[in-house]
């Protein structure tokens, strides 16, 4: 180990941009690997080489020798930096780079974000999605909140107006999916906050919509926490604001999150009315204008039987069943919620039977997609 490690200061350049951005060694790895994949480059960096290039030196304190021409290639496209200067040492981390270079190479970084590079980031938050809703966000959290910080950390220095908002609007996307996800892990501080930076980065994308998308699921960690009126105004104010600026499909998504705020703090009259509005306006085929929703009638029905079952009301019964035979059966997590709504209603009208038969495919759902949030709801209801 080097004098420089020990003292916990890097030893090359290159380890000195790794502190500044604050990446770990895993984090930087995956970063270019992902890079490389990108751009075609033939290039993977393991966290021990990236530690060895961070240090300048190799595990038993030899000197480090020069690296493979493709990992020069892959570090020099990434830094915009010849690889010479990256594996120079480092000086102090007061003046390892002059202001002047620091921000060309953040320029340079931002100039290397196009429109390819969007759409790459957008079909890889698609994908994440799809098997988020299949097997649960255990396995994809800690990779999606590293694709939320490796746009975060270019979007500001993206110089082409139309590609900056296009990034801020995946960005969005991928926070608030972050946000539904860490929310499910029954983590609803790491929740709050990526809505938080969704909402952010909505107005930097200057876009109503996603901030209206962003503040509804904002006010489902407002639910979980006990603050159903909080909940009412903001899932109010979205809808408000929202309506004859955004696609229908969104407006009655909107309605139908202010639909379940209303019947979470128990006003079923405004609840009921508001999944009507909803029914009004969802469109019979979706245009493709809300890439970021996967909302169509069978989900909005699911909505309001869970609406029901909130208010206690025995209709939940009849609205849940029939969904539980249209819902797509890779919307895992979706029919452990559906189950478990039934399972409350059962209980509440006393038919045991049938709620412990929904209880225990419940219970068998959400330990295979690992959803806290819903084990949680279990439990309770069991107690």
């Amino acid at each position: 180990m080097s004098s420089s490690e020990r003292n916990g200061q890097p030893g090359t350049l290159f380890g000195e941009l790794l502190r500044q951005r604050r990446l770990t060694a895993e984090e930087f790895s995956r970063q270019a690997d992902r890079f490389a994949r990108q751009h075609g480059l033939k290039a993977t960096l393991s966290p021990r080489h990236v530690q060895r290039l961070a240090s300048g030196v190799r595990a038993d304190g030899r000197p480090l020798g020069p690296p493979r021409p493709v990992t020069c290639r892959l570090l020099e496209e990434m830094f915009s930096l010849p690889i010479a200067r990256l594996l120079e040492p480092a000086q102090s981390p007061l003046s390892a780079l002059s202001g002047d270079l620091e921000l060309q190479a953040r320029v340079a970084a931002g100039r290397n974000i196009d429109e390819q590079t969007v759409r790459l980031f957008q079909h890889q938050l698609d994908i994440t999605r799809v098997i988020d809703r299949r097997l649960g966000a255990p396995a994809l959290l800690g990779q999606l909140r590293s694709q939320i910080d490796q746009m975060d950390a270019v979007l500001d220095d993206v110089l082409d107006e139309v590609v900056q908002q296009r990034l801020a609007a995946v960005l969005v996307d991928a926070s608030a999916l972050a946000g539904w996800q860490s929310l499910d892990q029954g983590q609803t501080s790491d929740a709050w906050s990526h809505y938080s930076k969704a909402i952010r980065v909505a107005r930097h994308a200057k876009s109503a919509a996603l901030e209206a998308y962003a503040r509804a699921g904002q006010a489902v960690v407002l639910l979980d926490i006990g603050e159903t009126q909080a909940a009412v105004d903001l899932t109010r104010h979205a809808r408000t604001s929202a309506k004859g600026r955004v696609p229908d499909l969104l407006f009655s998504w909107l309605s139908a999150g202010y639909g379940e705020a209303c019947a979470a703090n128990g006003e079923r009259l405004k609840s009921m009315q508001a999944f009507d509005d909803a029914e009004r306006f969802v469109p019979s085929t979706d245009n493709g204008e809300t890439p970021y929703l996967v909302f169509d009638s069978t989900h909005l029905s699911r909505w309001r039987g869970n609406a029901l079952a909130r208010l206690g009301a025995r209709e939940a019964i009849d609205v849940l069943s029939d969904v539980l035979v249209r819902l797509d059966s890779s919307f895992t997590r979706a029919e452990t919620t559906l189950r478990i709504d039934l399972a409350q209603v059962f209980t509440a009208t006393g038919e045991k039977d049938a709620a412990a038969a929904h209880m225990e495919r419940a219970r068998l759902l959400a330990a295979q997609v690992g959803s806290v949030r819903q084990r949680k709801r279990l439990a309770a209801l069991v107690g």
